[in-house]
């Protein structure tokens, strides 16, 4: 298994005297925000991709009558894997452009 002896024995030991291995509750600041909030941020950012972190956070305060902060939506969503995303500001290309683009990649992919 690739894992320590002592690992192995404290997670026996643990299961022998609480009859599940998952972590036990540690001290410490508690979250501002419970997990079903956590999927619920997760679920607005993944419906709506350009969503701000500061923006979620006045729509979590409206929806749920409690203040989170933008750095927490960022911590909750960089937990989730999900990373800052913008639009892409660049030149607007008319048909013209397009066109001419499409001939020169035509013309040099031969």
């Amino acid at each position: 298994m690739n894992v320590n002896r002592t690992t192995i024995f404290r997670l026996r030991q643990r299961l022998h005297e609480t009859n599940t291995v998952s972590n036990r509750p540690r001290s410490g600041r508690p979250r501002c925000t419970t997990q079903r909030q956590d999927r619920n941020l997760v679920r607005n950012h993944m419906n709506n991709r350009f969503l701000s972190a500061s923006a979620s956070s006045r729509h979590t305060r409206e929806r749920n009558n409690q203040r989170i902060s933008a750095n927490t939506v960022r911590r909750r969503l960089s937990c989730s894997g999900i990373r800052a995303r913008r639009p892409y500001i660049g030149p607007i290309l008319t048909q013209r452009h397009r066109h001419q683009r499409t001939l020169w990649a035509q013309e040099h992919a031969a």
